[in-house]
């Protein structure tokens, strides 16, 4: 956060300054322009991604692909954590190579070729141009029985769209670990406060973002067309590539700096291998030694600095490490709570007209549905209400009374939250096979797909949904001013990128764990049901994700207590807000 000198701030060898600043009130004003671009950037890209994440479970899982619904919600998860474990990935390129502005625009150009990949997709005839023909093994939709057998073999077309789904994580990884540094850029020099603004401003845009998308994308998608729903997701890229382009002339545009990835990495050999560190120095000792006295003659942390940082680095990431569970839970919320909802009574949107009304099994209940997506307004939500009262009542107040807990205490509280999230989703499992082992289910058609669902509506999701909201206030929001209060200025960047490697981490330890309960004999193996999950046990996956979170968070109540007796003090408060979810 820029101090009260910052608006004396000089400016750095090869750093732009915007060219559209001539007038008296000319600087602020076009601060203030370049900042509502980041945010009109910010808030495009966001609704893009929601796009993307909200349906694709069931986009694969749907006639058009006919994949089993343990495949399509570990492809979502994959995606999902691809586009946070490969954060550092633009980061670093930025610092080393490219610039944030560059690093940024290349990324959205990326963008918006890989999200191309999904309308193209969606019809018929670019299926088969990048796919190839449907397998006659896997034309199975027709069948009227919810015992429909599946074949277990290779996702179709999986190698395409695993190729763009992972091209679409980096270019919004990338995004970002960029983006957010590069708007605070912007606004620097305009007061100590601007930064802080900003990021409250940046936040808001992100939530924007989302409802917008599943408002509109989600419901499209579902009840309309793939097609035209995911057109509009590369129009929303399109449109935030153009505007970023635009507004050239008004941003603060700064080279790249360098990183210390290097000799953190030397360090870290150097203290885990130390016998094989030896042999190296004996072999090369000019290119083995630690930190060469000739460094580069740009500016930089000094070789004791970087001693520093690297005992600092390896304090924090104990902290960090034990989120990780946490973020096996979150991600649910955009996987397996999806394909649980799929399996509940979804309403229509206009129950009034002929035809709209709930059927027995056998028939279908067709119709507008609301779409599954939705439910994930009910995270948002809580977030946008909870954080402006957090932040202008409840920490104030609590601060005033001296009761105001560190972040690393409000981290273990969501992580109680998110505990809660998955228990609550295991109960409703339950119930839910209870009525599917009774045969009591009703028939609904979403799109173009019949699901074969308990009667129990939809809106009992609605209280995990909560909860995991809740728990993102304290344990996502607190998670990120801790990496970034902790940090010392010279490896915010750094630690920033570990901080989203490691929610990337958590969303491929939950795929991973869905795949191996996959296996036969495991809880998620059920290949004769249509969506895989009536004749199999999601209900024991939630309660094993939520006994891993309740183990975790006494370990990490245990690790938070070390690190504060060792640093006495709560975290300072001051980092920036989400990004994003």
């Amino acid at each position: 956060m820029p101090g009260p000198r910052a608006r004396a701030q000089p400016r750095g060898p090869g750093e732009r300054q915007p060219l559209l600043a001539r007038s008296p009130r000319g600087p602020r004003r076009w601060r203030l322009a370049a900042a509502a671009a980041v945010l009109l950037v910010q808030m495009l890209e966001r609704a893009a991604f929601f796009g993307v994440a909200g349906n694709l479970v069931l986009f694969l899982n749907g006639a058009a692909f006919n994949w089993d619904g343990e495949q399509a919600a570990r492809a979502a998860l994959v995606f999902l954590g691809a586009s946070y474990l490969l954060a550092p990935v633009g980061g670093w390129l930025a610092d080393v190579y490219l610039g944030r502005f560059r690093a940024i625009a290349l990324s959205l150009l990326l963008y918006v070729v890989a999200s191309s990949l999904l309308p193209a997709t969606a019809f018929p005839d670019g299926r088969r141009s990048f796919c190839g023909e449907l397998p006659e093994a896997l034309l199975t939709t027709a069948c009227p029985l919810p015992g429909c057998p599946r074949p277990s073999a290779s996702p179709y077309c999986a190698p395409t769209l695993y190729v763009g789904l992972l091209l679409l994580a980096l270019a919004a990884s990338s995004v970002r670990s960029n983006l957010t540094s590069f708007g605070a850029d912007q606004v620097m020099g305009l007061g100590r406060h601007a930064s802080r603004r900003f990021f409250n401003w940046f936040y808001w845009s992100i939530n924007v973002g989302a409802v917008l998308s599943l408002l509109v994308v989600a419901f499209i998608q579902q009840n309309i067309s793939f097609l035209i729903g995911y057109s509009i997701v590369v129009g929303c890229v399109g449109l935030a590539f153009f505007t970023f382009l635009f507004s050239t002339p008004v941003f603060i545009t700064k080279p790249p700096t360098g990183s210390q990835v290097s000799s953190m990495l030397k360090l870290a050999l150097q203290n885990c291998c130390p016998r094989l560190w030896c042999q190296q120095s004996a072999r090369d000792p000019q290119g083995a030694q630690l930190l060469p006295d000739q460094r580069s003659p740009q500016p930089g942390p000094s070789p004791q600095e970087d001693i520093a940082n690297f005992r600092l680095l390896v304090k924090i990431l104990p902290v960090m490490v034990m989120l990780v569970p946490y973020w096996m839970v979150y991600f649910q919320m955009q996987s397996t709570y999806v394909l649980q909802g799929l399996h509940l009574h979804i309403p229509n949107i206009f129950p009034s007209y002929p035809g709209n009304s709930s059927v027995a099994r056998g028939a279908l209940d067709s119709g507008y549905k609301i779409p599954e997506a939705w439910l994930l307004l009910a995270n948002v939500v809580v977030l946008l209400i909870l954080v402006p009262v957090k932040d202008r009542l409840l920490d104030p107040l609590l601060l005033r009374c001296k009761l105001l807990a560190s972040a690393l205490r409000k981290m273990a509280l969501g992580m109680c939250f998110g505990f809660a999230s998955v228990v609550v989703a295991g109960f409703l499992e339950m119930k839910r096979l209870e009525y599917v082992h009774r045969n009591q289910t009703v028939a609904q058609q979403i799109g173009v797909d019949v699901y074969y669902a308990a009667p129990l509506a939809i809106w009992w999701q609605i209280p995990q949904y909560l909860l995991i909201g809740i728990s993102e206030t304290f344990a996502s929001i607190p998670g990120l001013e801790f990496a970034y209060s902790e940090a010392p200025r010279s490896m915010q960047g750094a630690i920033m990128g570990i901080f989203f490697c490691l929610s990337g981490v958590g969303s491929l330890l939950g795929s991973s764990l869905e795949a191996l309960l996959s296996l036969p004999g495991g809880w998620l193996h059920c290949p004769k049901d249509f969506g895989n999950i009536n004749n199999c046990h999601l209900d024991l996956y939630f309660f094993l994700l939520a006994g891993i979170q309740a183990a975790t968070a006494l370990l990490f109540v245990w690790i938070a207590a070390r690190y504060e007796r060792a640093a006495p003090g709560p975290a300072s408060q001051h980092g920036p807000s989400r990004d994003g979810g």
